[in-house]
């Protein structure tokens, strides 16, 4: 094998294994900067010998092995137990024994356990939405800070300020290594699945630049919340984002057209959808909804979207079940998207002017005076009562207040085709 196939196959292995390799290393030394400090320092003794000795048989073990020995190496040099006070020291010294026998290779569980760990510390609510993102981005999805940086549009030395600082910010507060328990998992479990969601959401519909959709974050997200079902199978609300996003995901081929364009859901050809991503969807929104309670947000999103996936064309799509599940996950998580989104299915399931009654109660909103979709909904009732110079102006409204090339494209013809009215 020459070296750069070597090296094709390293970053490969680097890709699957890396996530797990941090998490086992973090668990050892209680510190996810030092770990990832570890990680990559036996990443690059695989770069130096493995092009000579040949990919070992399993390259997870051989990279958590030579990981494991530089930490041990690291304790040893700091001499961690002979520079501290004598009255700490027989308490050191059994931390130091607990920590040095962790340094085993771990089983199948415990590298479920670390991973799981590893989830809820980089989505830790102590950092920002933004470092919480660009750090499990980094030390799940194995991303480079280009990466991030391409995939969010910001400047690469901006994502790794955030990954530096949210590394920093996680040992000054001594975030524990741990799952949450108690009444704490749900508050900490609600923040994984909003990054999670927040990745998937950003390659869904791009907030900005000249791409209409990014499938790469997509795909990340879908990677993580299939792990994360698997880490946490009696979690309903881990299911039910699985769900909405594998149903989701379904539609990304129909979004665009050949040249690029987005195609909006009631145009799209259905034919497209990714069938097994839909029955993926639709088995997960069983299992969410099999494991009992009140739906969550989540869950009643993917009922929403498996309303879509079950209809063999738009026409036939149940707007009336729609609107009955936006009544219930408004009543759940209240906010102006969601009654937004209400809107939309009321004016789908009751006519245009019952639509608009709704949006009309939204234009004061201070949250929505600069999100895009208030005025191309509003638009779209608009256009569809035949009030089309209103319509105009609501398109071309919207056209200012997005940052998406494509999509102020669609919102610019749709104004076009209402000046020609």
């Amino acid at each position: 094998m020459s070296i750069s196939e070597t090296h094709r196959v390293i970053d490969a292995v680097w890709k699957i294994e890396s996530a797990r390799l941090i998490a086992g290393l973090a668990r050892m030394v209680r510190d996810v900067s030092l770990a990832e400090e570890l990680a990559q320092d036996a990443l690059v003794v695989a770069l130096e010998r493995w092009p000579e000795s040949g990919i070992p048989d399993n390259p997870g073990a051989w990279l958590m092995a030579t990981a494991k020995h530089r930490a041990i190496d690291l304790f040893r040099r700091n001499k961690l137990l002979d520079r501290k006070h004598a009255e700490l020291g027989r308490e050191l010294k059994t931390q130091q024994d607990l920590a040095m026998a962790n340094f085993d290779i771990p089983g199948d569980h415990q590298i479920s356990d670390d991973l799981l760990r590893l989830v809820f510390v980089s989505c830790h609510p102590v950092l920002s939405t933004e470092a919480r993102v660009a750090l499990t981005l980094r030390l799940l999805g194995s991303l480079t800070t280009q990466e991030i940086a391409r995939a969010f549009l910001v400047p690469e030395p901006t994502v790794a300020q955030r990954i530096v600082r949210a590394k920093r910010t996680l040992t000054q507060a001594r975030v524990p290594f741990e799952v949450p328990r108690g009444p704490d998992l749900a508050a900490r479990l609600s923040s994984v699945l909003e990054v999670i969601y927040l990745i998937f959401n950003e390659g869904y519909s791009a907030t900005a630049g000249d791409d209409w959709m990014r499938p790469a974050l997509c795909e990340e997200a879908l990677r993580l919340g299939r792990v994360l079902a698997e880490l946490a199978p009696q979690e309903p609300e881990v299911h039910g984002l699985v769900a909405l996003m594998e149903i989701q995901a379904s539609r990304l081929h129909a979004r665009a057209g050949p040249r690029g364009e987005p195609v909006l859901l009631l145009d799209q050809e259905r034919a497209r959808w990714d069938q097994l991503l839909i029955r993926r969807g639709l088995a997960a929104l069983e299992r969410a909804e099999e494991l009992g309670g009140a739906l969550g947000p989540y869950t009643l999103q993917a009922a929403i979207a498996a309303c879509h996936a079950r209809a063999p064309n738009a026409a036939e799509t149940d707007w009336h079940r729609i609107a009955a599940l936006y009544d219930a996950l408004a009543q759940l998580t209240p906010s102006p998207v969601v009654e937004l989104n209400r809107a939309v299915a009321v004016a789908m399931a009751f006519g245009p002017a019952a639509g608009l009654e709704l949006i009309d109660t939204l234009t004061s909103e201070p949250s929505l005076q600069t999100y895009h979709l208030l005025p191309s909904v509003r638009g779209d009732f608009l256009f569809k009562l035949g009030r089309f110079r209103e319509a105009q102006a609501e398109f071309e409204r919207a056209a200012t207040l997005t940052q998406n090339a494509r999509e102020r494209e669609l919102l610019l013809d749709r104004a076009a085709v209402c000046a020609r009215k």
